[in-house]
């Protein structure tokens, strides 16, 4: 792991990042679906893609429909330019005259924790395709995506710690699940840059792949995503996410009543039919 120079060193979660461009909403988050996958993008490159107040709420709003719609079955989150994700921006956020008690956390809760439990929350299998520099906030956004596929010049920094502040964005939570609390701590206590390679060998990702090659491997992963059985991988997800709160029993309930509801779908008699009659199966999401 190298740190960052400090000529580099990305925003974090506060309000670093240059001002935010006086251009509509939709211009900065670029939104298409394509073969039944819903495609994110966060487009305001010269700022390193730091998240304004109303991009999060768009990526919140864009994740929901994602989840409440049938013909979406998987989602790949991205941007453009350098880097993925450089930190929140607030200073586009709603503001009041007097701080009181409260508005710290509530602050957090409503916005950095938001995003990433709709992440979490998000009935369609979500795809990280981290091309550059993901920091702050934009490191807990792609760790909380099921998959991530990271360019090979990507780096992620636990930034918070730079800036003398504590991590949000449900980052002391996402990061032991993945890599364990001892490894946690580490990135967390030094802040230190983690190039991709290392992030694959620790677990925090998936797949790197050269720069030019990112985007057709999150387009190959994310249809064939959008071409299983859409039910079945929501409650799947579901269940690996919650699996590390619950002890055995409770896990062996929630995958029987996963399994019950499951065989109720169309996609499942599919899936059983296509095996008896030895051919291909071809799932509808439904």
């Amino acid at each position: 792991m190298t740190a960052a120079s400090p000529e580099s060193t990305p925003a974090p979660t506060s309000a670093t990042a240059p001002a935010p461009r006086e251009q509509p909403l939709d211009s900065l988050i670029r939104h298409t679906t394509d073969n039944a996958v819903s495609w994110i993008t966060l487009d305001r490159p010269e700022a390193m893609n730091a998240l304004t107040w109303d991009q999060r709420e768009r990526v919140i709003a864009l994740l929901g429909e994602a989840s409440a719609d049938p013909d979406v079955r998987a989602v790949v989150i991205t941007a453009t330019g350098k880097g993925f994700c450089a930190g929140a921006d607030l200073r586009g956020a709603p503001v009041t005259s007097e701080r009181v008690p409260g508005d710290v956390a509530r602050t957090i809760k409503q916005g950095a924790q938001r995003l990433v439990s709709a992440v979490l929350d998000c009935e369609k299998p979500v795809i990280a395709a981290v091309n550059g520099t993901a920091a702050g906030i934009g490191a807990h956004l792609a760790f909380a995506c099921d998959l991530v596929i990271a360019a090979e010049h990507a780096r992620f920094i636990e930034v918070f710690v730079r800036r003398g502040l504590v991590p949000d964005g449900g980052g002391a939570y996402l990061l032991p699940r993945l890599i364990g609390p001892q490894r946690a701590k580490e990135l967390m206590f030094f802040g230190d840059a983690v190039p991709a390679a290392d992030a694959e060998r620790m677990g925090l990702v998936n797949r790197v792949v050269p720069a030019e090659e990112l985007e057709k491997t999150a387009r190959e992963w994310a249809e064939r995503l959008a071409a299983g059985p859409t039910r079945a991988l929501a409650l799947t997800k579901q269940l690996v996410n919650a699996s590390l709160e619950a002890d055995r029993a409770t896990a062996f309930a929630a995958e029987a009543a996963a399994q019950e509801i499951n065989m109720t779908t169309a996609d499942a008699r599919e899936g059983v039919a296509s095996f008896v009659e030895r051919r291909t199966p071809t799932y509808r999401g439904r």
